[in-house]
């Protein structure tokens, strides 16, 4: 009796969860939440409104691992269960309107909510990441998209900490130690792109031309890289309200940098959260700036934010938006010929695919990122160009409109597209949305209306006849020379080192074995402003000329780099492999490298540090703690490096005693 109980129970629970938007609309969510970095845990006061739109005998919230207290409905107490997924509510419930449900609930979440640098010296923080990973671990709520819903948070935390949620500050209640920040949202949302960031930041501020405030935080000690990181932030806002033709859904748009984030950037609604190694001083604008990933996030708050894919099939229809809208952005920031040199590198990456047999169409859920993102965003270029960019602008709008708050699949798309053209895309669809292949032929010609692409195509020293020299020496684009430039390093001359930023670097990374008749001109490219070339540089002449190592040491000694501090960690194994430069600080060096694999640096950082110690095969036991330390990161590409370093480590018997006493130790 009771396994069919417990059967019986399951199906019904499977049941609800499959039909309960047919059965409850929940309209709002207003939560007092309190993080609580000593124990990494979450509690708070939640209520809910909702409509019953069909009689049935129970409703749910999606809540994980939470335990639930005081639960009431309409103002009485009420039978839940909690099954450690869910909180479920049993009564008779008849098709009704504004029901309020009011409980307390505390959670210890896995995942979706971080708590950063409390152990150690990085940055103080707690912050959320929803999406793949569902804010139903730290906020009780609904982890299915199509049931969008008001969020209106309040936080209460530490006074001398910023705390940053969805919506509009409303106000701030401040008492002895903490304050209490008040957020309001006019419009619902799906639950994934709910956000919370907290931790210790100053702001800038500027308002966009149709009035919306652009809050951009960074730390007080990043004062002096607020223009570089956000370098075109009101620039892309304001092209993208004019080019969608639909105005910006919310009511503020704020952008915060927090530590060791899971991704580059998340576009929660009104809040993107973003990765801090982004922010960046003016040299590392040249190799890795935040321009694109801002154009992304921003882009979502009309495409993924407003409107909603329904499932997992229509994914292109956020990210291949975006994607899209991003680079239109960009092209309007650095020119037309960047715009097609993006779409060329997409096509390629995407023929590459299908020639590895892993091409999928748009609308296959379990398509790759190129497929998602750059074959969607390909699909829009083409569809643009197919109907114009009257109908296309036309279309995009009315898409928006008609469908704004609510979810979307892809015909509710084409129909838009359609309409706006007069004529039917089934052919178009077929080819671009529905086909597993990428039509790279059709995209090749699309490219070649540009002179850009046909000029670099054709410089090509690898082609039937071709003329490397010429173009060696031509006033070719930058990346065409820089194409050159790869193909064939041996045959460069010191002209080619007058060529760009670009061109140089294509130097730095591909001509290894240096000429001593260039040797002066290589040497030049320890002074660009390009961490990468700085780099690759100081590599190769110091492999190439070890008489000089010194001298190039010296001349970078103080250089850090990008903010995984690619030269200075490079600086460090090349100076501890250096005989006779500063034996005596040779101990210092080595325990600055060991230092970096620690949690008080980005796990970029550590990752660098691991390598470099992996290639000395001079790990510490401080360097084997931080390493088996990092396999518990919360970040997973992180930890997954951290095991296999840790398992190749196991199986030297130097270091295999050692892991084995720290692991149990740890244990």
């Amino acid at each position: 009796m009771k396994l069919l109980f417990l059967f019986c129970f399951s199906f019904f629970i499977s049941f609800v969860s499959a039909q309960q938007s047919d059965y409850v609309d929940f309209n709002k969510i207003k939560a007092f939440i309190v993080p609580n970095v000593s124990t990494k845990s979450i509690s708070g006061r939640v209520t809910c409104t909702f409509d019953i739109l069909k009689q049935t005998d129970s409703i749910f919230l999606d809540a994980q691992n939470m335990t639930f207290s005081n639960v009431f409905l309409n103002g009485k107490k009420i039978t839940y269960k909690n099954d450690g997924k869910r909180l479920i509510l049993m009564a008779s419930f008849n098709a009704n309107d504004a029901n309020t449900l009011t409980f307390q609930y505390q959670a210890t979440p896995k995942k979706a909510l971080y708590f950063v640098g409390w152990d150690s010296e990085a940055p103080n923080q707690v912050w959320s990441q929803g999406q793949g990973k569902y804010t139903s671990n730290w906020l009780p709520s609904i982890d299915d998209m199509n049931d969008k819903i008001e969020f209106d948070l309040s936080i209460d935390f530490d006074s001398n900490y910023e705390v940053i949620a969805n919506g509009k500050l409303v106000n701030k209640e401040i008492h002895d130690n903490n304050t209490t920040w008040n957020f309001n949202m006019n419009q619902p949302m799906a639950s994934y792109l709910v956000a919370l960031a907290i931790g210790k930041y100053d702001k800038k501020v500027e308002i966009a031309k149709s009035g919306i405030p652009l809050e951009m935080y960074y730390y007080a000690k990043d004062s002096l890289k607020i223009e570089p990181t956000y370098r075109y932030t009101k620039q892309l806002f304001d092209f993208l309200e004019t080019e969608i033709g639909v105005p910006y859904p919310w009511q503020n748009y704020k952008q915060v940098p927090v530590h060791d984030f899971l991704y580059s950037g998340m576009e929660n609604t009104s809040l993107t959260i973003f990765a801090d190694t982004f922010v960046i001083d003016s040299i590392a604008f040249n190799d890795r700036n935040y321009v694109n990933v801002n154009a992304h996030e921003l882009a979502h708050q009309w495409f993924g934010n407003l409107v909603t894919e329904t499932s997992g099939t229509h994914h292109w229809l956020q990210e291949g938006f975006a994607t899209y809208y991003a680079l239109l952005a960009e092209q309007n920031v650095f020119g037309e010929n960047y715009y097609y040199a993006r779409l060329y590198e997409y096509a390629q990456e995407l023929l590459e695919q299908d020639l590895g047999g892993a091409g999928t169409s748009v609308l296959n859920p379990k398509s790759s990122s190129a497929t998602f993102y750059k074959k969607g965003a390909w699909v829009l270029h083409a569809l643009r160009e197919k109907i114009g960019d009257v109908a296309f602008q036309a279309a995009i709008k009315a898409y928006l409109e008609t469908h704004q708050f609510k979810n979307v699949e892809t015909i509710d798309f084409i129909r838009e597209a359609e309409k706006a053209y007069g004529n039917k895309l089934d052919t178009f669809v077929a080819l671009w949305i529905k086909s597993d292949t990428f039509p790279y032929n059709k995209a090749l010609g699309s490219l070649e209306k540009s002179m850009y692409i046909q000029e670099f195509l054709m410089a090509d020293c690898q082609a039937k006849n071709a003329k490397c020299d010429y173009y060696l020496s031509a006033p070719l684009s930058e990346d065409a020379k820089a194409k050159i430039v790869a193909q064939v390093p041996e045959r460069l001359t010191a002209d080619v080192f007058s060529d760009g930023l670009k061109v140089r670097q294509a130097i730095a990374q591909n001509l290894a074995k240096i000429p001593e008749s260039l040797k002066t001109n290589y040497e030049s490219l320890l002074m660009d402003k390009s961490y990468l070339t700085i780099e690759a540089a100081l590599y190769n002449l110091w492999v190439n000329f070890p008489e000089n190592r010194s001298t190039y040491l010296n001349k970078t000694k103080t250089i850090q780099g990008l903010n995984d501090k690619n030269v200075r960690l490079l600086w460090l194994v090349l100076a501890l492999s250096t005989p006779d430069y500063e034996d005596v600080n040779k101990q210092k060096y080595f325990d600055e490298l060991v230092l970096y694999t620690s949690a008080d640096y980005n796990f970029e950082v550590r990752q660098g540090a691991f390598s470099y110690l992996s290639s000395l095969n001079l790990f510490t036991e401080p360097a084997l703690r931080n390493l088996i330390a990092a396999t518990h990161h919360h970040n997973w590409r992180f930890k997954s490096f951290a095991k296999n370093v840790l398992e190749v480590l196991s199986n030297n018997e130097k270091y295999d005693a050692i892991i084995q006493r720290l692991t149990l130790k740890n244990q």
